[in-house]
């Protein structure tokens, strides 16, 4: 295990505040998307607190002044306790701050080039979440049917959009009434990841779901899932993706379902798409992926499926 990182470095901290205008990580960060500012403003605190031994966060480090020798060791600490793919996440938010740094005036070029010229990070071989078979999805539906509050009805449709329209849980909570069509299925899906808007379907076994939600939640304007009280009265206001986590892992409890993730409906999503013979770029656009490769890491068909290919195969 290295030691903390801030004991190898002289002081890193500014030595008076920036405007945010002129700091780097907060330039970046304005950059993103609500969804995802939170996420990176957690990652940049991890990195700028490893690098001064808990003295800093984003807003207080001089990103300025790291080089090769700062980002090269910070990389390293990362991998030693998270996984590759998260490494690799807070990496990339490392070069954007950097990046700023650099049109600011506050980095010249070639030390920046220098600092963002990194070891490759390998990628874990092995693959995360699973998809859920058609027998585990009944069941959890079932369990939503047979509870009789409120709950159980607003659960089963926010099941049928995770699992029907490949929401991720961040764009289910933002869902507001308008935008979905109870006619033809059609769930508009604003300021999805990435900032980017698209249009996502319900197939038609699950928008009875959301019919049966809106026969009790009504017509009023405002988010189209909602908080339930113990009393059974909706409160009009926003769900938290935290609260989906806890949804989604209680029905599996109850209806004797190994534990799943709601991002492992998106997998369920994206791989029965691609059994079904649907292109992989009909299926990047209907997940919202900014790349056909991101969709294909999403593929949890198995063996079977590979074995079956083969089949059609003439010989």
């Amino acid at each position: 295990m290295n030691p903390l990182l801030g004991s190898q470095f002289p002081t890193l901290a500014l030595r008076e505040p920036l405007p945010l205008t002129r700091h780097p990580a907060a330039v970046y960060l304005r950059s993103l998307s609500p969804g995802s500012r939170p996420t990176m403003q957690q990652a940049l605190d991890t990195i700028a607190s490893k690098l001064t031994n808990g003295e800093c966060d984003a807003m207080t480090l001089n990103w300025a002044a790291l080089d090769y020798q700062h980002t090269a060791a910070v990389q390293a600490a990362l991998l030693e306790t998270l996984s590759p793919a998260s490494v690799k996440k807070m990496i990339a938010g490392l070069r954007r701050v950097l990046k700023e740094a650099t049109r600011l005036k506050l980095m010249d070029s070639e030390t920046y080039t220098e600092a963002i010229d990194l070891p490759k990070i390998k990628d874990s071989c092995k693959l995360k979440g699973r998809a859920l078979t058609g027998v585990e999805l009944a069941r959890v539906m079932a369990d939503c049917a047979a509870d009789p509050t409120l709950q159980g009805v607003r659960d089963a449709a926010l099941i049928a959009i995770l699992r029907g329209g490949g929401l991720r849980r961040a764009e289910v909570v933002k869902l507001e009434l308008k935008d979905f069509n109870l006619e033809t299925g059609a769930l508009q899906v604003r300021q999805g990841k990435g900032g980017k808007d698209r249009m996502a379907y319900l197939p038609e076994g699950a928008i009875p779901y959301l019919e049966n939600w809106l026969l009790h939640r009504g017509n009023q304007p405002g988010p189209l899932l909602c908080p339930i009280y113990k009393s059974g009265r909706i409160a009009f206001r926003h769900m938290t993706p935290q609260a989906v986590l806890l949804i989604v892992q209680k029905r599996a409890a109850q209806a004797g379902v190994e534990q799943f993730s709601p991002h492992d409906f998106r997998r369920t999503f994206c791989s029965d798409l691609l059994d079904a013979g649907v292109d992989i770029v009909t299926v990047q656009k209907l997940a919202g992926h900014s790349s056909p490769i991101t969709t294909a890491k999403y593929d949890r068909r198995g063996e079977e499926t590979k074995r079956k290919a083969v089949q059609q195969l003439k010989f």
